[in-house]
C-alpha cells in the first residue's frame, strides 16, 4: 500500500503544479491584455490632446490675423 499512496500523492502533486502553472499563465496573459488596453487608451488620450491644441492654435492665428 505504501507504493500506491506515495503514487497518489505524486499525482496530485503533479496535477497541483499543472493547475497552478496554468493559473499562473492564464494571469499574466490577462496582465499583459490589460496592459496593451491601457497603453492604448493613453495613445488615443494623446492623440485628442494634440488634435485639440492643433485646433486651438489654428483658431488662434486666424484671431491674430
Amino acid at each position: 500500500m505504501g507504493f500506491l499512496d506515495d503514487a497518489k500523492k505524486t499525482a496530485a502533486a503533479v496535477g497541483e503544479k499543472v493547475k497552478d502553472t496554468w493559473d499562473d499563465t492564464t494571469d499574466r496573459i490577462s496582465d499583459k491584455a490589460d496592459e496593451v488596453g491601457a497603453e492604448a487608451e493613453v495613445k488615443k488620450a494623446e492623440a485628442e490632446r494634440d488634435s485639440v491644441k492643433a485646433r486651438n492654435d489654428i483658431k488662434e492665428n486666424l484671431r491674430d490675423s
